[in-house]
């Protein structure tokens, strides 16, 4: 495996402090905010100087009943090959459920969720992802999540899950230490067994990202610093083997460049600590029956056909408020549902940013409101046009000046071409809508009955 060295997750907001921050051999980037033919300006210019960039995708959904999407596949393969890299990442979870499998509609979590740890579910898991290593050009890892919740009849433990989907498929591993402290804490799973569970010479690279507790939950919210029990995660694994990559993710709340070093230098503190306390022992090798494996029979359809129903059960009670699977832990699944509640309202407002702008403090709270009725079965930028024309229907905002606001940005981006906002054709736009009502008037006055007219939402 390609080393690769001490890393930090590139983001928009710091592009210009990843670009100055010394002793960065490599970065990453989420394969869905880019655009092959309009790469940001930043990530290029860290090309061009050698610094090695790495999709990490986020929707393909591996863990998911229904195998991978073509299209999904295609496009992290063209980001591999135009940014160079010498590997792509994804995760073990899956992120929508229903659809064809279980003859019910499609839901999109917008979020990763654990995939259970049972042999159907590692069937469907290895076939997926076989799938998705022939449709690459480089090297395909997979990343261990974070978990509020727990799945019933579980017959494996992380470590051992992982262990297997490496033995069958010859995948790399991306180790979130991070998510490991999030699984010890809300799910009582030790981190040091699942490390020692792990395939050491299977690991690509290792995440590192804080979070915080709340009411005995631990949120990889990957918004706060890391906390010392990550570090010490951290310590334990480079202690068993040389990670090829460490790399530091930031998704919110960034800080000040000279903090963002700190934890770059701390993470490199948590590295050389554990190679001293434990030395690097030689990993194991690639057996035959592993490449076999490769060649095996997939997930067969009734296979896929279970945990379709049993996944699409789950987040149909997280998004869409129906009972609670048998099995599952109630409050958990409230939390859990809380928190996918509100990660949705944060990447809408990212995605639509007019519209905490139009609604003012409002935005938040009617945008939860909406959610307990709206699942959501697209994308964001679809979910913000839902929502808006779904408070255009209910007449909300109450003020005037604001509703037209949003009715114009409703219109602007909701038809197949933007709204032009040249003066002339704004003009012939106003004049279409004032026109049929003076020949609406017009016809009432020649005529001494008519039929009443249709009353519409205020879109």
């Amino acid at each position: 495996m390609e080393r690769l060295g001490t890393g930090i997750g590139w983001r928009p907001e710091i592009a210009d402090v990843v670009e100055r921050m010394p002793g960065i051999d490599w970065v990453e980037a989420v394969s869905e905010n880019l655009c092959p033919g309009h790469l940001p300006d930043s990530l290029l210019r860290l090309s061009e100087r050698g610094v090695t960039v790495v999709p990490h995708g986020v929707s393909l959904g591996l863990g998911g009943a229904e195998r991978p999407d073509p299209g999904r596949l295609a496009a992290l393969a063209e980001r591999a090959e135009v940014l160079g890299s010498p590997l792509v990442t994804e995760h073990i979870a899956f992120v929508r459920a229903g659809g064809a499998l279980t003859a019910s509609p499609l839901l999109e979590a917008g979020h990763l969720l654990p995939v259970p740890r049972t042999r159907d579910a590692l069937d469907v898991l290895c076939e997926n992802v076989r799938i998705a290593q022939d449709a690459l050009p480089v090297p395909l890892a997979v990343e261990n999540i974070a978990a509020l919740i727990s799945w019933p009849g579980e017959e494996m433990t992380e470590g051992q899950f992982l262990y297997e989907l490496a033995d069958r498929t010859g995948v790399r591993l991306l180790i979130d230490v991070a998510n490991l402290h999030t699984n010890h804490v809300n799910r009582g799973e030790d981190p040091a067994e699942a490390l020692g569970e792990l395939p050491l010479e299977a690991i690509a690279y290792v995440h590192v990202a804080g979070g915080f507790a709340r009411d005995g939950v631990w949120h990889d919210s990957h918004a706060h610093p890391v906390p010392q029990p990550v570090l010490d995660i951290l310590t334990d694994l480079a202690s068993r083997v040389a990670p090829p990559g460490v790399l530091l993710e930031r998704d919110e709340n960034f800080p000040a460049a000279e903090e963002l070093e700190g934890e770059v230098a701390a993470i490199r503190v948590a590295v050389e600590k554990g190679r001293a306390a434990g030395g690097v022992p030689a990993g194991r090798q690639t057996t035959p029956s592993r490449r076999a494996a490769r060649e095996g029979s997939g997930a067969g359809d009734a296979v896929r056909q279970r945990l379709a129903v049993a996944q699409a059960a789950l987040l149909s009670a997280l998004v869409a408020g129906t009972p609670v699977p048998e099995g599952f832990d109630r409050v958990r699944l409230g939390v859990q549902a809380r928190a996918l509640a509100g990660k949705r309202a944060d990447v809408v407002a990212k995605v639509a940013p007019e519209l905490p702008v139009i609604l003012g403090a409002g935005y938040r709270p009617a945008f939860l409101a909406y959610t307990q009725g709206h699942p959501m079965t697209g994308g964001y930028r679809r979910d913000a046009l839902d929502f808006a024309g779904q408070l255009l229907r209910d007449g909300v905002p109450q003020d005037p000046g604001a509703r037209r606001e949003l009715r114009e940005w409703w219109l602007e981006r909701s038809g197949p071409v933007p709204r032009s906002r040249r003066p002339g054709v704004r003009l012939a736009r106003a004049a279409r809508r004032v026109l049929p009502r003076r020949r609406t008037d017009r016809d009432r006055h020649r005529t001494e009955r008519h039929t009443p007219t249709t009353l519409r939402p205020d879109m």
